[in-house]
C-alpha cells in the first residue's frame, strides 16, 4: 500500500502554517514558562541544592521542565485542530479525500509532533543559555521526545472526538494529565520521597516519561528502562489502534 505522501505533506504544511500564525500562544509562550520553570526551580533553588549524583540540579530538572512543554504542546495541538475541524465541518475534507484510516493518524499525529519538535527545539536554545543542557544519547533523546509526542497528541484526538465544548476540552488536562505530570517526578528524585510514596510514583506513567528523557539527557535513571519502554511503546501502539478504530467507526466525525 503506498502512503499519501502528498496529502500528508498538506496536513503537515498547515499545521506548520497554522502554528506560525498565532506563533506567540504556540512557541513563544511555552518557551517563556519553560525559562521561568527553568529559572525559578534550576537557579534559584538549584542555587541551594547540592549537585544530585554529581549532576548539577539545573541539570537534573530540565528534562522535566521539557518533558511539561512537550506534553502540553502536543495535546493540544491535536486536539484544538480536530475539535475545531469537527464543528467547521471541515473533517469532512479529510473524510472524503484519499486518505486510509492509519493515514488520518499519521497525519494528524505527525502534525501535532512537529510542532512539538519546532518547540523543544526552542526550550533546548534556553536550556544552553542557563547551562542546563547536555545529551548523552541523542538518539534516545528523539525517540523519547517523539514517542511521548505521540502519545499525547493520539490523548488530545480522543478527548477531541468525546468533547462536545472548549470546557469539555480541558477536562482530561485539568483532572488527570496535570497532576499525574507534578507527581511524575519532573523537579525531584523519588530518592526523596517515604518508601509508599515512591512505589506509588513507580506506577506512574509520566514517571517513566520523564526519567527517559532525563537518562537520554544526563545519563541518569531512576526507573527500570526495560519498564518505560514497555509502557511507552504500548501506549503509543494502545492509543494508536484505539484512535484508528474510533476514525474507522467515524465516531462523533460522521453524521
Amino acid at each position: 500500500m503506498k502512503f499519501n505522501r502528498i496529502g500528508l505533506f498538506t496536513m503537515f504544511r498547515r499545521e506548520v502554517d497554522r502554528t506560525l500564525r498565532v506563533v506567540i500562544q504556540t512557541l513563544i509562550a511555552p518557551v517563556i514558562s519553560a525559562a521561568l520553570y527553568i529559572f525559578i526551580f534550576g537557579t534559584v533553588i538549584g542555587g541551594r541544592i547540592e549537585s544530585f549524583e554529581g549532576v548539577p540540579y539545573i541539570s537534573f530538572v530540565f528534562p522535566g521542565v521539557l518533558m511539561l512543554s512537550i506534553i502540553n504542546a502536543s495535546f493540544a495541538s491535536a486536539s484544538s485542530a480536530l475539535y475545531f475541524m469537527r464543528f467547521t465541518r471541515g473533517i469532512e475534507e479529510i473524510l472524503i479525500a484519499p486518505f486510509s484510516y492509519l493515514e488520518m493518524l499519521i497525519g494528524f499525529v505527525g502534525s501535532a509532533v512537529t510542532r512539538t519538535m519546532m518547540v523543544s527545539f526552542l526550550i533546548l536554545m534556553v536550556g544552553l543559555l542557563f547551562g542546563a543542557v547536555t545529551l548523552v544519547n541523542p538518539v534516545a533523546f528523539v525517540f523519547y521526545i517523539a514517542s511521548i509526542s505521540a502519545i499525547f497528541a493520539m490523548l488530545g484526538i480522543v478527548v477531541a472526538l468525546w468533547a462536545e465544548s472548549f470546557e469539555q476540552l480541558q477536562v482530561l488536562n485539568t483532572f488527570v494529565i496535570t497532576p499525574l505530570t507534578y507527581l511524575g517526578g519532573i523537579f525531584y528524585s523519588i530518592t526523596f520521597l517515604p518508601e509508599t510514596a515512591a512505589m506509588i510514583t513507580r506506577v506512574n506513567p509520566f514517571f517513566y516519561f520523564a526519567d527517559g528523557i532525563r537518562s537520554s539527557m544526563i545519563g541518569y535513571s531512576e526507573a527500570n528502562t526495560t519498564i518505560g519502554l514497555f509502557v511507552i511503546l504500548g501506549l503509543v501502539i494502545g492509543l494508536g489502534i484505539l484512535v484508528t478504530q474510533l476514525f474507522k467507526r467515524g465516531w462523533k466525525i460522521r453524521s
